[in-house]
């Protein structure tokens, strides 16, 4: 429910607060007075486009304010999701700033326009004779019936198994487009696969071989080259390590003599044998170099594979082979299990088909029977509303392919005329006709279902008297339970309002400005008699408005 509106700077009003009550709130004024715009404002809450030019003064910004009482709407969940506070008393903001940018809030936080919309759209619907085509929509005649039958779970099952066999059903359009691409490559990929499987790759080996390739291709050379170390350290009659051990011998002998070059004897010592170990791996390096031509051919044929492989496969370094040999394996092993694959995703598409059948036939049944009530409800509110002759039929249509909203699609047939067959609404229904229509269709399913604050503007266009007084009364029976708030220029349904708000021009300024204030009873039954018979009524017009106001409260 909307408790409170709060406009600044917009068109023609300057700064407007306005406490809203429950019930139905009556709207009227002169034409031009401005309340088509106080609409166009709470159109910037449902997140409709702003413009600049709906700034009144450019030096500031234009401020549309909403507090709603958010209680039995469930938008408790979708507050978390989006990760909003929630407080039953929520406050929604639109700014229009003069440079163009516009800002929405919710409870202080900034929102974009879809998140706005997803909320304001649970929380206001505006209705205006312009809206009624949207009667013509398949879909809002899905959502009425659906919503006098009160067949939301039933509906909400349905769409669960939909959306769980549309899901199947693509996966199975994958899983078929997808063997296709396997079917006709798997000859390719087993064909690459065998060749690195046969080249029985291994993690680090080609550098190992690339290290036995060096040392076999320069063999002779290093061999000559360690024998040489070997002698000079080793092998000679004035060799280093001769020359070592005599040194350190003579280093003890000092040693022996003055205590004080211990630490140095070490040291000359330690030196020693690491150069007795280096010459004993020297030697040993040297009887390792085989001077081998037939393993070095060997060596550098199976790195030659190893880049062919690599270049072929469009990689940097062999090791990224194993991988891609992998990976075709993978491959293969898929093409194998295609069929088992295959099954098991059409038989998951099916299941799902069937359970969606099945829930959309309970869904169908559930319509089909609520379709006679519907239909003589319709026709006997529009008939209260001045079509005499209205006939309201709804027809089911099996659809060839099920849709989100079921198995058949739902038309609304009408005839206002006696004696012609009920044809598509949407070919047959005149403005005046729509509104009615969205008013009977409106009053059917609000006993059904939790309503968002309804405002409807001129819905009484092109009826008067007797018919007017019963409209009147179906929106006072309508408001027991949902919040109203009606813009009407007849005096039959203005007398049923729980409050009356004038919008009037106030010109006593340099620019026009709009502005509302609710009426007093006193006020109202002016009002009423000038409704009724324009300025400066008499004594009997008034005491009419009276005996109108006393009658219909």
């Amino acid at each position: 429910m909307l408790t409170h509106l709060l406009i600044k700077n917009y068109v023609l009003i300057d700064h407007l607060e306005l406490p809203l009550s429950p019930g139905l709130t009556i709207i009227t004024g002169e034409t031009g007075a401005g309340k088509s715009i106080l609409l166009g404002a709470i159109g910037l809450l449902l997140g409709q486009r702003a413009e600049t030019r709906v700034l009144q003064s450019q030096d500031s910004k234009c401020i549309i304010e909403g507090t709603f009482e958010l209680s039995g709407y469930g938008l408790q969940a979708l507050f978390e999701e989006e990760e909003l506070d929630y407080a039953p008393l929520t406050l929604i903001r639109r700014e229009i700033t003069p440079n163009g940018k516009s800002r929405a809030f919710v409870n202080d936080t900034p929102v974009n326009l879809d998140l706005l919309k997803r909320i304001t759209e649970k929380l206001i619907d505006i209705h205006s004779q312009h809206d009624s085509i949207l009667l013509g929509n398949g879909s809002v005649q899905t959502d009425l019936l659906d919503a006098f039958g009160s067949n939301s779970e039933k509906l909400r099952l349905y769409e669960e198994r939909y959306d769980a066999y549309k899901k199947a059903e693509e996966a199975l359009r994958k899983i078929n487009e997808e063997a296709g691409l396997i079917r006709k490559e798997n000859d390719y990929h087993h064909y690459l696969w065998q060749e690195l499987d046969h080249a029985d790759l291994r993690a680090g080996e080609s550098a190992g071989l690339e290290s036995e390739l060096a040392i076999l291709e320069h063999a002779a050379e290093i061999k000559a080259k360690f024998l040489g170390i070997q002698q000079g350290l080793d092998g000679q009659e004035v060799s280093a390590l001769t020359l070592l051990n005599e040194s350190a011998y003579a280093l003890q002998q000092i040693n022996r003599l003055a205590p004080a070059y211990q630490a140095l004897a070490q040291r000359l010592q330690d030196v020693l044998v690491e150069l007795k170990d280096i010459s004993g791996e020297i030697d040993d390096a040297a009887d390792q170099v085989e001077i081998n031509d037939e393993r070095m051919a060997t060596v550098a044929e199976r790195l030659d594979n190893l880049y062919q492989l690599t270049k072929k496969h469009q990689v940097g370094h062999p090791d990224e082979l194993i991988e891609i040999r992998d990976d075709l394996r993978l491959k293969i092993d898929r093409f194998e299990s295609l069929d088992a694959v295959l099954k098991a995703a059409e038989k998951e598409s099916e299941e799902a088909l069937n359970q969606m059948l099945a829930q959309g036939r309970e869904l169908s049944k559930a319509r089909k029977a609520i379709i006679p009530r519907f239909e003589e409800l319709i026709s006997s509110l529009v008939r209260d509303l001045g079509i005499a002759h209205a006939v309201f039929q709804v027809n089911l249509t099996d659809q060839a392919v099920p849709a989100r909203s079921g198995l058949e699609r739902v038309d609304f047939l009408f005839s206002a005329n006696k004696g012609l067959p009920p044809q598509p609404l949407r070919n047959v229904a005149s403005g005046g006709e729509f509104s009615r229509l969205m008013l009977a269709f409106k009053y059917a399913v609000a006993e059904k279902k939790q309503l968002g604050t309804l405002i409807f503007d001129e819905i009484d266009s092109g009826i008067s008297g007797e018919i007017a007084r019963k409209m009147g009364e179906m929106l006072k029976q309508m408001a027991r339970k949902h919040q109203l708030i009606t813009i009407t220029h007849l005096h039959q349904i203005a007398a049923f309002g729980d409050q009356h708000l004038f919008v009037y021009k106030d010109n006593t300024r340099q620019t026009t400005i709009s502005k509302i204030r609710q009426l007093s009873e006193k006020e109202r039954i002016e009002e009423l008699a000038q409704m009724i018979g324009g300025q400066n009524p008499s004594e009997s017009v008034v005491a009419n408005a009276r005996e109108l106001l006393k009658n219909s409260l």
